[in-house]
């Protein structure tokens, strides 16, 4: 069976580059296709793999010109890539993995970790959020545009695959799909450790980007004094340096090794933002950390909240997202005492042999499906 697995674009280290690395392991012989590839950027793992780029490789060197010409050229540039020759072509994707070209005898598998952001929910940019007059209007002009583009090139998929209840009810209702197999993205575990005693540091992992909303923990640690070490690089990095006081401390380009050390030595993580999924409170489980997390989006799925029983639970959640809530949830967290051999045995719940195992069974059967 020859398989072939495309992935929007591999230029960063997110939870969905980490996601295709666990495909390529359920699927060691696929050969790779995407938008564009930094083996600097990504994950160094996927210099062993077979990876095919469009045309927009030789003009997006970086995430930033990536971004800057997306639209329309990364469009025009995943149309013309032609996935031909396959039994099965799985799909790895937000926004633009499933505009390729598939011939009409692959089965096709759309993993989608939530409808194209931009498209569907575009008040998620700032950018679309302080655009005005004629600047909103071409922008509303592209979404319109981009929501007709999307939702067509969905429809080349046979069957469907999302990470929680919430993203495939999206999926469910942008695409105008009817079923969707949830498989919640993996954590490596066997990368993460636990230590006995960890230090008096909290900690944040996170691209530091508008809607990740990193000036609410920063704020908040202004005000409470603690130490803070903020891990991740993006378009805001420079500004929420800036809004930082000396307690707080930024880290970029660290190695696995080195995040699994901090991972295991905070006391816990820091999660303020809206999330689809969320891969990093998963990491801090792994290391046996609890998390302190805004109580909407992926988290719901994936920890287990404090009630009454810390030794039971694996975050303490905060119900909105102000700086006035997520101090009360530091407060708070700061009486408890939690387990964190529970909080790892949790988190190998959705260690990467359950994803790998729940992704082979759902392609063998769905084949067979599809034969009959």
């Amino acid at each position: 069976m020859k398989i072939a697995i495309v992935h929007d674009e591999l230029m960063r280290r997110g939870g969905a580059e980490q996601v295709v690395l666990t495909m390529l392991k359920a699927f060691p012989d696929a050969d790779v296709y995407t938008l564009a590839y930094n083996p600097e950027g990504t994950y160094p793992e996927y210099r062993n793999y077979n990876i095919k780029t469009s045309a927009l490789q030789f003009l997006s060197k970086s995430v930033k010109w990536m971004q800057r010409l997306y639209f329309p050229f990364a469009l025009w540039a995943m149309k013309a890539v032609k996935v031909h020759g396959y039994d099965v072509v799985l799909i790895s994707n937000t926004h633009s993995a499933k505009y390729v070209d598939i011939d009409k005898n692959a089965v096709v598998f759309i993993y989608t970790y939530t409808p194209f952001r931009l498209a569907w929910n575009p008040t998620s940019y700032s950018q679309y959020n302080d655009s005005k007059g004629i600047h909103r209007w071409v922008f509303d002009k592209v979404v319109s545009y981009l929501r007709k583009v999307d939702k067509k090139a969905a429809q080349k998929g046979h069957f469907y695959l999302g990470m929680t209840n919430e993203t495939s009810q999206r999926i469910k209702d942008a695409y105008d799909i009817r079923d969707v197999k949830i498989i919640p993205p993996d954590v490596k575990t066997r990368n993460f450790h636990v230590v006995e005693k960890p230090q008096d540091y909290y900690l944040l992992v996170s691209r530091l980007e508008f809607y990740k909303k990193a000036d609410l923990a920063i704020e908040a640690f202004n005000r409470l004094g603690l130490e803070l070490i903020v891990v991740g690089n993006g378009t805001k990095a420079e500004e929420l340096k800036r809004l930082a006081k000396n307690n707080i401390e930024f880290r970029k380009g660290l190695s696995s090794e080195e995040l699994a050390i901090l991972y295991a030595n905070c006391k816990a993580l820091i999660f303020p933002q809206y999330e689809d999924y969320g891969i990093t409170p998963l990491e801090a489980n792994a290391s046996g950390r609890p998390v302190i997390a805004y109580e909407i989006g992926g988290v719901l799925e994936t920890m287990i909240p404090y009630d009454n029983d810390a030794s039971r639970a694996t975050a303490v959640f905060f119900k909105e997202q102000t700086v006035k809530s997520l101090i009360d949830a530091i407060s708070l967290f700061e009486t408890l005492e939690f387990d964190s051999k529970f909080i790892r045995a949790h988190a190998e719940k959705f260690d990467e042999s359950v994803f790998m195992k729940e992704l082979q069974k759902f392609v063998s059967e769905s084949i067979n499906l599809k034969l009959k």
